[in-house]
């Protein structure tokens, strides 16, 4: 795809070719669509030669530019409607007469009987040992943050810094102490965000930031952050576009599925990394869904824990297989990564841009369970009652047939909507019922559910509550190179999954997502605070975070020194205060 100054490329499906067109252009005949036909959305792909050298330099400052000026490269997107599927390439669609002849000779026949489903998978036995050795851990905030960003995640990313800056004649000298303080500033700007970041050093009463300033000087911070780097330049896969960040995105999988709770349920969607150019979107209407970003592909547990996740690159460099769709094929990616761990009877749960009949069939062959909502031309012609004749019918009401062959149902329910949903696991019975509000009436109605539908229902908002989690407090600090928001998002990804960790390992004194956010900020930004330059760290400052009463933990050190309150040696100290405290001073020395 050709990629032009300023101009997007849109993913319509208006005649054999994609259409190039202007960022306002587009967004402006998104405005003039009808609502509540069909949802739009806009992602953004990186750009065709985004291994190039080029893409690492900052195009400007944050603030310094406008979005409708950035280099064509950086405004290569896709508008996609949402009922087609993948829709990132055209490729697909232009299947010539005689493949589709082809495809329909081979493809096998079905036979649809109106029975339940008789499932022969095996029944949820697994444990989980090792979140038992987590819990009897008892880890911080910080503790668990570094599972993800572990020590030789770190370590990578210093040396990729350190090497990229010395390809370009700069003597960086970063540290792994130096690195965790600029995460630290990327995840307080999540709760605390200026218009420019350069404010947090300011010293107008009113914008400066002690904690960030004694941390770090402010040219520092902006130095290592131009040079932040995650890939060597020279060992870069053309082929990739997310070269630049693959290795990172390597070791983010490993470790999200290293300490993933071992549970039956999983839901897999797709979910947004916004971009943060000033784009002509802003003057959309509230109210109609455009986002504007790049596409990420997750398999989440059902609580929002992320175990899996793949950025989208089109059909252009990640070509489906086994006959399936883009989504599909992600899908069975995710499949193949749960089964690392041992391949148990998962339940996997995703909607209807991902469902079709063939990959149910699929997964049932591997072993795992699946349900979702599906499109009716995905059903492989299941002779269901006319969704018109249904409507007419009392809400509750439903028509369902199984696949004989392969033991897949379909089922078509009637409540506000006409709702078609598949599975190889879970039939109709044992029917439930369910509230329903009569608008006209003003009262509650009961009506009947099949069984498929309730536990659906109930298992598949886990990419929604990870993205409700990470858009609560997600990283606002962004350079101008394409994939920095990027990098945000997988911080805040990380965050939430320690906070879900959080949550099962720490039952008596959990915290909320923003207190544990706070607590790794503060615990970085303390750390690398310079105590002996010109009393830069302030007395101020230790004892409002002495007395905060927000996340302190007492942790073991190697070596003795003197406790804080009574002076005498301590094996033990506070991990935010970074001071040494007996078990049994800890509680006085935190409270005034």
């Amino acid at each position: 795809m050709a990629s032009s100054s300023s101009s997007l490329t849109t993913g319509r499906r208006t005649g054999s070719k994609l259409k190039s067109m202007k960022l306002l252009e587009v967004l402006n005949a998104l405005e003039e669509e009808e609502s509540g036909q069909s949802r739009e959305e806009i992602f953004i792909a990186p750009p065709n030669n985004a291994s190039g050298d080029f893409t690492d330099e900052d195009s400007g400052d944050e603030d310094g530019r406008r979005g409708t000026h950035l280099p064509g490269n950086v405004l290569h997107a896709f508008v996609v409607p949402e009922d087609s599927g993948t829709g990132e390439e055209d490729d697909d669609l232009q299947l010539q007469p005689a493949m589709k002849k082809q495809k329909a000779a081979v493809e096998p026949q079905h036979v649809w009987t109106k029975r339940d489903i008789c499932p022969d998978f095996t029944s949820w036995t697994a444990s989980d040992p090792h979140m038992e050795d987590l819990k009897s851990q008892e880890l911080s905030p910080v503790g668990l943050f570094e599972l993800f960003f572990d020590e030789g995640t770190i370590n990578f990313i210093v040396n990729e810094t350190n090497r990229y800056a010395w390809q370009k004649n700069v003597n960086l000298g970063l540290t792994a102490q130096e690195l965790k303080c600029v995460l630290g500033i990327l995840i307080l700007s999540g709760y605390i965000s200026y218009p420019r970041r350069r404010m947090f050093w300011e010293t107008s009463p009113d914008s400066h930031h002690h904690l960030v300033a004694d941390a770090i000087r402010r040219d520092r911070f902006e130095l290592i952050f131009s040079y932040l780097h995650f890939a060597d330049n020279n060992e870069l896969d053309e082929s990739d576009r997310f070269a630049k960040v693959r290795p990172l995105i390597v070791r983010m999988n490993y470790n999200f599925q290293k300490h993933a709770p071992l549970e039956e349920f999983y839901s897999f969607g797709e979910s947004m990394c916004e971009y943060f150019g000033h784009r002509g979107s802003k003057r959309l209407p509230a109210g109609k869904p455009v986002r504007l970003g790049y596409k990420i592909w997750c398999g989440t547990t059902s609580r929002g824990y992320l175990v899996w996740f793949e950025p989208s690159q089109g059909t252009l460099f990640t070509k489906p297989d086994r006959g399936l769709d883009l989504g599909g094929s992600m899908v069975v990616k995710f499949v193949d990564a749960l089964q690392t761990r041992g391949c148990l009877p998962y339940h996997i749960f995703f909607d209807k841009v991902f469902t079709s009949v063939k990959l149910m069939s699929i997964l049932r062959k591997k072993g795992v369970k699946a349900t979702g909502t599906v499109r009716e031309y995905r059903t492989e012609r299941c002779p269901l009652k006319d969704p018109k004749e249904l409507k007419r019918m009392k809400r509750g009401s439903f028509d369902y047939k199984v696949d004989e062959s392969e033991e897949i149902i379909v089922c078509r329910w009637h409540d506000s909507s006409v709702v078609n949903i598949c599975s190889n696991a879970v039939g109709i019975e044992p029917a439930g019922l369910t509230s329903h509000h009569s608008g006209a009436a003003k009262t509650q109605a009961q009506v009947h559910q099949p069984s498929l539908l309730r536990l659906y229902q109930e298992k598949v908002g886990g990419v929604g509550r990870m993205d409700q989690n990470i858009a609560k407090y997600k990283v606002k600090i962004r350079g101008m190179k394409w994939y920095s928001s990027f990098i945000g998002y997988v911080i805040d990804a990380a965050l939430n999954n320690a906070w879900q960790l959080h949550r099962i390992c720490c039952q008596d004194a959990q915290v909320d997502l923003l207190a544990f956010r706070r607590y790794v900020a503060c615990v970085y930004l303390e750390s690398n605070a310079d105590t002996s330059s010109q009393g830069r760290r302030s007395r101020r400052l230790e004892t409002e975070s002495r007395f905060d009463m927000i996340g302190h933990w007492i942790i073991h050190q190697d070596k003795r020194t003197r406790c804080a309150l009574c002076h005498s040696q301590t094996n033990t100290r506070c991990e935010k205060c970074q001071k040494g405290v007996h078990a049994k001073c800890f509680r006085a020395y935190h409270i005034r």
